[in-house]
């Protein structure tokens, strides 16, 4: 029998120093990806990778020095309809500063026809973001 969500959970590594190294992203057009979070979200792109044998390529995004972003692409990619709700990872949230910001750079992505999906607005659990479809249907949230 499965045990109560509040049971805690023991780690057994107390010298443990975890942290999220990249989030990866396939993409259709590699190069419109990395200008989309070069240009609105402030990244700084490494060289493009790639692999002649399989025809991969990326490009690694870096934000505030060490968090970064994968964007990949492949000739054999396969493109599958983004619903709503589904399993899986559902967004990818920057944190830019300010509630300034997060009006700012919500109404520069609605005027560049992108789709806002909700607010700016301050959600039932004290976050000031919004919600929008970016590159080939994949969603960011802006918060401060």
């Amino acid at each position: 029998m499965m045990g109560s969500m509040k049971e805690s959970v023991e780690r057994t590594d107390s010298d443990c120093q975890i942290r999220i190294e990249h989030v990866s992203l396939y993409v259709e057009d590699l190069e419109k990806a990395r200008d989309f979070f070069v240009k609105y979200l402030g990244g700084e792109s490494g060289e493009e990778y790639n692999n002649p044998v399989t025809g991969f390529r990326s490009y690694f995004i870096t934000f505030d020095q060490h968090t970064r972003l994968e964007l990949m692409t492949r000739p054999d990619i396969q493109k599958f309809e983004k619903i709503r709700y589904r399993t899986g990872y559902d967004h990818i949230a920057f944190s830019v500063g300010s509630r300034k910001k997060v009006d700012e750079l919500t109404g520069a992505l609605a005027k560049a026809g992108y789709s806002v999906l909700s607010g700016p607005r301050t959600t039932g659990d004290g976050y000031y973001e919004s919600c929008v479809v970016v590159i080939e249907g994949n969603l960011i949230e802006l918060t401060v």
